[in-house]
């Protein structure tokens, strides 16, 4: 950008009252502005040029002039003292001329700027030196946001800008005639002085750096400086000339987003999911360290490339077509939903995940995220779960079995036993006593038919089970057995509200069981007092030493059972808590364990089962 062009007014009413002819030009010789001398003398009057082409403005410029500018816009330097310019209309003019560029504030050319003016009554050099400082003066007075100073051979200062002022907190007054040293920071590690700087200045020409200076508060700011050597007509030194910029809000910007960056990239390669960053044509831009791990590239294997890279066949080759369909209809199919894909690693495999991804815009540029979360384990131990629950379903049905073998034998020795008490009966009745006789005899046998039903209707209770009751004792630790028993019974469970607490002393020892059957009784505990609370309420379980081996407690505070219950509830059918003969069977296994099982009511209301297992050492005698 030009100081001059972004000055507005200012600049303005400084080209309007210059004694001087400037032009103003950018790279394509568009004027910028021109000051009003420049339009008297050149027969421009009050025509308004800003925007039009030098060359449309004075049409017929010869080629070596257009050269010349060409030669500017390079970074040359040219000038006439002495110059024939031939008007449109015939008449000749001598003028003295000087072109430069002009740069902006990245030190980029950004076009050319003219001093020309007619060479009049033997004034010609006081007019270009004039023009010169008021051309300096008007870019120093106008560069608000630097810092314009100049100091002699001496090191004391002889200019001092309006945005030194603003800079550094001394007036012009206060700083003309100080040394340099009054804005240097005192820095003991600091080896180059300040005379070494100004020599380095005259022998490369110009010196750029940046570094922290000291304001008249005592403050400090880190400004940019581009420092040059000021000559005479002669080529001798006469005066050295800095420009300074506050970069301090720079470097406090630099600052934050070193941090969000260093944030963010802790943040993306600490969570568990991988991240992908991706721009509209599918081409990677980032690729965080868990997706590093997740697919076996490296992030700078990945990064420029197509990110079907990751995909299998055949969503490899349509991948490009989604996204051009996409790009062409911007129908949001998958943005911000949930998806289960498949992915290929480095080495060939192709596994199952979970994509989420989203989109947004930066400097209109459309990004897409993906967080990309691995299904192998989880659906690996949904496999192992729902086979765990199978396992147990069938240790179950055969613990039941079992259980059903002495019910069984008790619940049909009653039918049966009357069926052969009414049948004796009825063999003693003699059909010739009559009507009566006659009555009896039909209603033992009806008895003897009601009987017979109920001993069938047992055994079809029978049906859903099967034949399997193992038992596999070994030592297993009683808190992996809790916690996967719980793990188990919740996904069975309507919990509602209610609150699970679960509790294993620290010096529980480990159990010697069937550890199966253990954990089935627990599920059976939890899952009944799930049912009895109803959806609000708390559970609590509870393993601790006991004399007998571990103690397992299961808790709940909800109504409780029951008094005329509570002495039949591990009876079979009992319809206590549970359809069938889950306590039954609960009971037996435990027993079956070496253990026992008993109930008990709790004062403040809901019921607790208790129940002991063996210890491992006990089992080695």
């Amino acid at each position: 950008m030009l100081g001059i062009a972004a000055s507005g007014q200012i600049c303005e009413l400084m080209l309007d009252n210059v004694p001087a002819g400037i032009a103003i030009f950018d790279r394509d010789m568009r004027y910028l502005g021109c000051s009003r001398r420049f339009r008297e003398e050149f027969g421009l009057g009050e025509r308004d040029v800003v925007g039009q082409l030098h060359y449309d403005v004075f049409p017929g410029m010869p080629e070596d002039v257009r050269a010349t500018h060409r030669r500017i816009l390079a970074g040359a330097t040219e000038s006439s003292d002495l110059e024939i310019l031939q008007w449109p209309d015939g008449t000749i003019d001598w003028v003295e001329w000087k072109m430069m560029p002009w740069r902006d504030l990245d030190g980029e050319i950004g076009g050319a700027l003219l001093f020309a003016n007619r060479k009049t009554e033997q004034v010609a050099l006081q007019t270009r030196e004039q023009t010169s400082h008021l051309a300096m003066q008007l870019l120093i007075d106008s560069a608000a946001d630097y810092a314009i100073i100049m100091a002699g051979l001496d090191q004391k200062i002889s200019m001092w800008s309006s945005g030194a002022e603003r800079l550094f907190g001394w007036t012009a007054s206060e700083a003309i005639g100080q040394t340099l040293s009054i804005i240097q920071v005192p820095d003991e590690q600091q080896d180059i002085g300040i005379g070494e700087r100004l020599s380095q200045v005259v022998e490369m020409g110009g010196f750029r750096d940046r570094g922290w200076r000291k304001r008249k508060d005592g403050s400090q700011v880190m400004v940019d400086l581009t420092a040059k050597p000021i000559r005479d007509q002669f080529g001798r030194l006469i005066a050295y000339c800095g420009v300074l910029r506050d970069i301090t809000p720079d470097l406090e910007r630099e600052r934050v987003l070193r941090e969000n960056a260093a944030r963010l990239r802790s943040i993306v390669d600490t969570v568990p999911d991988a991240m992908i960053t991706m721009d509209e044509y599918g081409i990677v831009e980032s690729f965080s360290a868990a997706a590093e791990r997740l697919f076996g590239y490296r992030a700078a294997e990945v990064v420029g490339q197509n990110i079907a890279m990751l995909m299998p066949e055949p969503d490899r080759s349509r991948h490009d077509g989604y996204l051009a369909r996409y790009r062409a209809g911007g129908v949001r199919h998958i943005i911000g939903k949930a998806r289960r894909v498949f992915g290929q690693r480095k080495d060939g495999s192709v596994f199952a995940h979970e994509l989420h991804v989203g989109e947004f815009e930066v400097d209109g540029r459309r990004v897409f995220t993906g967080f990309i979360r691995d299904l192998t384990q989880r659906e690996a131990d949904a496999a192992q779960l729902r086979e765990t629950e199978a396992e147990l379903a069938q240790i179950s049905r055969g613990a039941a079995l079992a259980t059903m073998g002495s019910a069984l034998a008790h619940e049909l020795n009653q039918p049966l036993t009357a069926i052969a008490n009414y049948l004796q009966a009825a063999a003693s009745i003699d059909p010739a006593g009559g009507e009566g006789a006659v009555a009896l005899l039909r209603e033992a046998l009806e008895e003897s038919s009601r009987q017979a039903l109920r001993a069938g209707e047992i055994i079809h209770r029978l049906r859903a089970f099967l034949a399997r009751s193992d038992l596999e004792r070994r030592i297993a630790d009683t808190a992996e057995v809790v916690k996967d028993a719980l793990a188990l019974a919740l996904p069975g469970a309507d919990a509602g509200s209610v609150n699970l607490h679960m509790e294993i002393s620290p010096d529980c020892p480990a159990i010697f069981a069937d550890r199966i059957q253990i954990q089935q009784v627990l599920i059976n505990l939890v899952r009944n007092a799930f049912e009895a609370l109803g959806g609000t309420g708390r559970i609590e379980v509870y393993a601790e030493p006991h004399p007998d081996g571990v103690h397992f407690t299961v808790l709940d505070d909800g109504p409780g059972l029951p008094p005329e219950m509570e002495h039949h509830l591990f009876e079979p059918f009992s319809g206590a808590r549970t359809k069938g003969m889950g306590l039954a069977i609960s009971r037996t296994i435990i027993e079956a364990n070496g253990g026992r099982m008993w109930h008990e009511r709790v004062p403040t209301g809901g019921a607790a089962f208790h129940f002991t297992v063996p210890v491992a050492e006990d089992s080695d005698g």
